[in-house]
């Protein structure tokens, strides 16, 4: 499966840096785009970012906080105000519609955006993400929600700590990964995340409200989990057909949390072809 060279850009939006990973057509109206978690960056998806480019137009944005994107004036870190940078991102690039790569808390953001504006919705694909309806905070979470605790926490998440709970899970996430994640982990990223998991409310709750206008389209929704994620579990990989009837879901039974990073080849090998049939270009998986 190919690549397309990657290109970097770091655009100034209503006074905030937004670094953006890209590859494929610049001029392209439709484009994959890949929506990152908590922690994470526009660099969890380089390699994806790269192989869908190879076909079409593909990125991906780095969300306000993280990984020194700069915070516009006002911004709250709500899933609606996440939802409205995506939007103001795709508008100043020029993507009027999007297949949807989301992950962890990217999947908030996206499907908040999604369910605003479904004609603009070419697809989506769920990496350990969706609607997390019956959801309840994991240890780590409840910790960062807590004042004090949160803040304690974060003080001692050395590099060490930062990598162990990183790599819980059966198969090893590549070296290289963990030291970016944990560099790019710096005191203003540490502070969005206690900012985002203590105004994120009731996820659960939330993932309800947006059913009704999700499950309400037919575009095409294919869902990859790692079957090891110690954060969210499983279970709700299949809970997804409760939203979306029609999804495609994939297990891979030996990743955790971040498929992407610990088995590249089994995510790429799954959701290019299906970007593939959403976005009407041909892949050639074979010798």
């Amino acid at each position: 499966m190919g690549r397309e060279p990657l290109r970097r850009a770091w655009p100034t939006l209503d006074g905030a840096v937004t670094p953006v990973v890209a590859a494929g057509p610049e001029d392209a109206a439709e484009a994959v785009v890949f929506v990152h978690g908590s922690p994470g960056s526009a660099e969890d998806w380089a390699d994806l970012v790269g192989r869908v480019g190879a076909h079409a137009r593909a990125v991906a944005p780095t969300m306000p906080g993280f990984a020194r994107a700069g915070i516009p004036d006002g911004f709250d870190h709500s899933a609606a105000a996440y939802a409205d940078r995506l939007d103001r991102v795709l508008g100043e690039i020029g993507v009027e519609r999007a297949h949807l790569v989301l992950h962890d808390f990217g999947g908030l953001w996206g499907l908040t955006w999604a369910a605003r504006d479904p004609g603009r919705v070419a697809g989506l694909t769920l990496v350990n993400t969706g609607c997390m309806i019956g959801y309840r905070w994991h240890a780590l979470a409840r910790a960062w929600r807590t004042p004090l605790l949160g803040e304690l926490v974060m003080r001692t998440t050395t590099r060490g700590v930062f990598g162990r709970l990183l790599r819980r899970g059966p198969r090893p996430l590549p070296a290289a990964f963990v030291r970016r994640t944990y560099d790019d982990f710096d005191r203003g990223t540490r502070d969005t995340v206690l900012r985002l998991y203590r105004g994120a409310g009731d996820v659960s709750e939330a993932s309800a409200r947006l059913r009704r206008p999700l499950r309400a389209h037919r575009y095409p929704v294919q869902v990859i989990w790692g079957a090891r994620d110690p954060y969210l579990p499983v279970r709700y990989a299949h809970l997804q057909r409760e939203v979306f009837p029609r999804a495609q879901v994939a297990v891979l039974p030996f990743s955790g949390h971040w498929p992407f990073a610990d088995d590249p080849e089994g995510v790429a090998g799954t959701l290019v072809p299906f970007v593939a049939r959403t976005m009407s270009f041909s892949v050639r998986t074979g010798p």
